[in-house]
């Protein structure tokens, strides 16, 4: 089972808390889907309850093949209890023998322009290069359409460089910028804390 992942508190923010999605966080899942931003931007919509049971059943199967690894993002506050909802990322390695692999993730509306984004995918992009440095991991690639600029300065605030920009491809209208980040440039401000659980899957 892979770790349970945590961002530590800022001077302005309380710690996040990165873990596997449970079936009681889809009433927060279906709320976070009401944002059009985020619909814009993500190629599955939830509009209900089956939407994100079928949402959450994708992830549970990317986890047993270690394929797609998802993990909702939480304030934690000061007291060690689980706050709300504020992000989800995801590593995807379709190939887990490859040298690269796509990360990506999205916040809720109410959590943009926090800092949130950076804190999370910096953690995410730590805690993979760590664990699959002996599966050969030695890239990461993001992409997001040219039209989404705050995702643009997200991934350059976390070392992502841009690479290129590649055609538009359904479901998405736009043309997309490839962003790359490499292992030995794989640096952190703070440490990583791995929780409930051994590194890897």
């Amino acid at each position: 089972m892979t770790s349970q992942l945590r961002a530590p508190a800022t001077t302005l923010s309380p710690a996040l808390l990165l873990r596997p999605w449970h079936e009681r966080d889809l009433p927060a899942l279906i709320a976070a889907y009401r944002d059009p931003d985020l619909r814009r931007f993500t190629r599955t919509p939830v509009d209900n309850q089956d939407d994100a049971l079928r949402w959450l059943d994708i992830r549970h199967q990317g986890r047993l093949t270690g394929t797609y690894l998802a993990f909702a993002g939480f304030e934690e506050p000061e007291d060690g209890t689980e706050g709300r909802l504020v992000a989800n990322v995801v590593l995807k390695r379709p190939d887990p023998g490859a040298p690269g692999a796509e990360v990506g993730y999205w916040t809720v509306a109410g959590a943009r322009g926090t800092g949130v984004a950076p804190r999370a995918l910096d953690t995410l992009t730590a805690w993979a290069f760590e664990s699959f440095a002996d599966d050969g991991l030695r890239h990461l690639e993001l992409l997001h359409q040219v039209d989404n600029t705050a995702s643009c300065r997200v991934a350059q605030k976390c070392g992502f460089r841009y690479e290129t920009t590649l055609p538009a491809r359904p479901p998405f209208p736009n043309d997309g910028h490839l962003h790359i980040r490499r292992a030995q440039e794989n640096s952190r401000s703070g440490p990583l804390s791995v929780v409930d659980g051994s590194m890897g899957t």
